[in-house]
């Protein structure tokens, strides 16, 4: 009998076998304008074709080469990853005087803009991979700094000194997202973070892209004069199709996404880590293949758990 699974999704509805995944880093991206070229990482299964892609943006300080927890299981589970440095990169040293540092909120979201335009060029970056990527499939995420750029591709805008909402930024070949630990709303910012970040302003009265938003029960920010349900602010306020997983227990690192053992995680948890794994790929392939009923399986996994991690809200 003949397989009737249509070409393209036939690895990402392949659910639990980890491919084989190649990577290739640092591919240059020209960007006029930006003080410096973009480098990015590209991460792939080494087989299958009709591959979504999924742009990461990193949290403040990181580069295109944290977050491999998240990024190689998602690339061993059939999607192309795609990890922008941004100009904030500790690796890069941008002094803080720099002219570019008022702007450079800005110059994440064209990061995203400039992979999503040079996709073609990234894809051929990959020994063998050229060819086998569903342009149409796309989605953003991001942790921290770096949900709150993924969510200005999905319509959420950034509020001027007036309170008015600023340029929209939406991309429509963004079909999902999925954001960890995102900037809540601005009003709750303390002094020292509405001075020195007044971009971290968000609305998301207009943003209506299906997401997936993750936040800790635990995670304290010392930007906000809010608690922890600050980092909900982007599922409670946002239009359209939408789910909070919201993880017991977690501090802002969510158990330890941004790396393998890396100092900043307060609250190292590989169990929740591995159900933040399993969680995001089945949205990411049941937003992209509406047909996949993977994000439904999951969902019921974790209601029917005994003892959880975490909870799920869907509206």
């Amino acid at each position: 009998m003949s397989d009737p699974t249509p070409t393209h999704a036939r690895l990402t509805l392949a659910a639990d076998t980890p491919a084989t995944v190649l990577s290739a880093r640092p591919v240059v991206l020209p960007a006029p304008g930006r003080g410096q070229d973009l480098h990015v990482r590209v991460s792939a299964p080494a087989t299958g074709d009709g591959l979504p892609v999924v742009v990461f943006s990193h949290g403040f300080g990181w580069s295109m080469d944290g977050y491999a927890p998240l990024a190689d299981h998602w690339a061993a589970h059939g999607f192309v990853v795609v990890q922008p440095t941004h100009l904030d990169s500790r690796t890069l040293g941008l002094p803080a005087d720099d002219p570019r540092t008022p702007r450079i909120w800005r110059y994440r979201v064209e990061d995203l803009e400039r992979v999503l335009d040079g996709l073609d060029a990234l894809e051929a970056a990959v020994p063998g991979l050229a060819g086998r990527v569903d342009h149409d499939r796309i989605a953003v995420a991001g942790h921290s700094w770096g949900a709150q750029t993924a969510g200005t591709l999905l319509g959420a805008r950034v509020l001027g000194p007036d309170g008015v909402p600023g340029e929209d930024l939406s991309d429509a070949r963004v079909k999902a997202g999925v954001l960890l630990a995102a900037t809540g709303l601005g009003d709750d910012l303390t002094p020292f973070a509405a001075e020195h970040f007044p971009f971290m302003r968000p609305s998301f009265a207009t943003m209506v892209t299906p997401a997936l938003i993750v936040a800790g029960d635990s995670d304290r920010s010392p930007l906000s004069t809010r608690g922890p349900d600050w980092f909900a602010d982007a599922f409670h306020h946002s239009p359209g199709s939408k789910s909070l997983l919201t993880l017991f227990g977690a501090e802002h690192s969510l158990g330890g996404i941004p790396g393998y053992e890396v100092a900043e995680t307060t609250d190292e948890s590989p169990a929740r880590v591995a159900l933040l794994q399993r969680l995001t790929t089945a949205y990411l392939r049941s937003a992209l293949h509406p047909e996949d009923t993977a994000w439904k399986a999951a969902v019921t996994a974790l209601e029917e758990d005994p003892d959880p991690l975490g909870r799920l809200q869907s509206k």
